[in-house]
């Protein structure tokens, strides 16, 4: 039997070709690469900085922490990796916003595979909000290209935006009750999912999983967490982390609605911190790094008062940067699990090679396992909890 890819509950392009007995599925085969782009391949033709719209285009639910991960990246394999506090602050934001609005579309479309409508109605209120706020920092809904590696000139973030995100972590709460209400209790919700896409922690290794399909299952690993690998000021906030007991998708739907809840205890205290402690004026100044230093230049960055140092900031931003030849990597832990980028520089403006490692390129290999004796009605349930983006799987 063909499955997909125009379904509606592929979650984008994905193509299965099940075999059924009666209606238990007993073999799924996974065809992917529809969507595919060349990404990793047309990074290398670009300069360092703008390569950062192409990771807005990867998982378009999750767009600034990719673009947090890949800023990483080029700030560890230039060797400026001392960010401020402030601009730290700013990056925790909007992943966690990021992580809410990826997390409510989630669930909100893994309950109308299922059945349920009433709940996407309250997770698209609470993502146009968010939206919005990604509108007025950097002027887009979705494809932000709000994070900069290396800016030559500063970026102002309003302080009447950080007013009105703390506002809103005070009452997103009100949505999470109600879909707590309408989902996490519900009866018919618990039977079509508990039980149901079960994972033991053996199988979340062997597939190499991350994320919420991972810690379902009990792994105790988050990025935000693990003191190794902790990034961008996580270490300077209050973060708890959540496990499942049971692995089935019942334990991965309850572990998202309790990190949207830590989403909104993390952005509250942020916004709070960036409005008592940052702001001098209306305007928060951030940078990510000393860009003088970057670019060789000894100038004072006036380029909105300085023609000079206008044409320098056009010549650097054209021209781009060299690095020396190293490999680097940074991984951050993006709404679906460990998104890793991989630099390669060879002395040049460009990358001499790119590799990204996507959460939902291994997650969805798990999907023939999960599927295999339940029911083809319980295909919808377990595409639902892998959480899958197919810009991302596909490239």
């Amino acid at each position: 039997m063909n499955f997909g890819p125009q379904h509606p509950a592929a979650h984008g392009v994905l193509r299965l070709i099940l075999q059924l007995g009666s209606e238990i599925n007993q073999r799924s085969d996974i065809h992917i690469g529809l969507l595919h782009r060349g990404t990793e391949r047309l990074i290398t033709t670009k300069h360092y900085i703008k390569s950062i719209p192409y990771f807005d285009r990867l998982d378009y639910v999750s767009m600034m922490t990719q673009e947090h991960a890949y800023c990483l990246a080029v700030e560890r394999i230039t060797g400026n990796n001392m960010v401020s506090v402030p601009t730290n602050f700013v990056r925790i934001l909007f992943d966690e916003l990021t992580r809410i609005l990826n997390h409510m579309l989630a669930i909100a479309c893994h309950a109308l595979d299922i059945g349920s409508m009433s709940s996407i109605f309250w997770a698209f209120e609470e993502r146009e909000k968010i939206m919005e706020f990604y509108e007025r920092v950097c002027g887009a809904r979705m494809h932000a290209a709000f994070h900069k590696p290396v800016n030559q000139f500063n970026y102002y973030v309003d302080k009447q935006l950080i007013s009105d995100i703390l506002n809103f972590s005070r009452h997103c709460y009100i949505t999470l009750n109600e879909m707590h209400n309408v989902l996490t209790y519900t009866k018919i919700w618990k039977q079509r999912i508990i039980n149901v896409g079960v994972l033991t922690i053996e199988d979340c290794k062997n597939y190499s999983l991350t994320g919420v399909m991972a810690r379902g299952s009990g792994i105790k690993r988050d990025l935000r967490l693990v003191k190794y690998n902790c990034y961008s000021g996580y270490n300077l906030v209050n973060l708890k982390g959540f496990c499942g007991v049971n692995g089935d998708s019942y334990d991965r739907y309850m572990i998202r609605m309790m990190e949207m809840g830590e989403s909104l205890n993390l952005i509250s205290y942020v916004s709070s911190s960036l409005l008592s402690r940052y702001f001098t004026s209306d305007f928060l100044q951030v940078t990510s790094l000393n860009v003088n230093k970057i670019f060789n230049k000894n100038n004072n960055n006036n380029s909105y008062s300085s023609m000079e140092d206008l044409i320098e900031h056009f010549i650097n931003w054209h021209t781009g940067f060299k690095v020396k030849k190293t490999t680097n990597i940074a991984y951050i832990e993006s709404p679906k699990g460990e998104f890793g980028v991989i630099l390669t520089g060879d002395g040049s403006e460009k990358p001499a090679r790119c590799k990204i490692r996507s959460p939902s390129y291994f997650n969805l290999q798990v999907l023939p396992k999960l599927s295999k004796g339940h029911y083809l009605s319980d295909l919808a349930a377990l595409i639902g909890t892998i959480d899958i983006v197919f810009g991302e799987v596909d490239r």
